[in-house]
């Protein structure tokens, strides 16, 4: 029987975790392209309105995270875009307009970063 050794699950595990991130990012571009045209209390805006935030708190809170090994310049930068993108969703969600544009650049450009 083959056994990995910890280097090697060590090696593999940030490539995994930004694989996931990846696909996430995937998810949430998707359903803000399917939202997009639509009115803001639309069950397709909701579902990505919601999945924005749900994505955005968890990624801000794992960036803020003690163990977080990302620089602190960059993570300072993503914490802010992070906090845009939720002001931004809880605006859409309120129905203080349905542009989606600007929040589909942004998710699509993170996720870019990933690659």
């Amino acid at each position: 029987m083959y056994r990995f050794s910890y280097a090697e699950v060590v090696e593999d595990a940030p490539r995994e975790c930004r694989q996931r991130e990846y696909e996430v990012f995937e998810r949430a571009i998707g359903l803000l392209k399917a939202a997009e045209g639509r009115p803001s209390r639309s069950p397709e805006v909701n579902d990505a309105m919601e999945f924005l935030q749900r994505l955005w708190t968890a990624f801000v809170q794992d960036l803020a995270h003690p163990d977080n090994e990302l620089p602190d310049k960059l993570k300072a930068q993503l914490i802010s875009i992070g906090f845009w993108v939720m002001r931004e969703s809880s605006r859409v969600a309120l129905g203080e307009h349905n542009d989606l544009n600007a929040l589909i650049d942004i998710n699509t450009m993170i996720q870019e970063g990933l690659r």
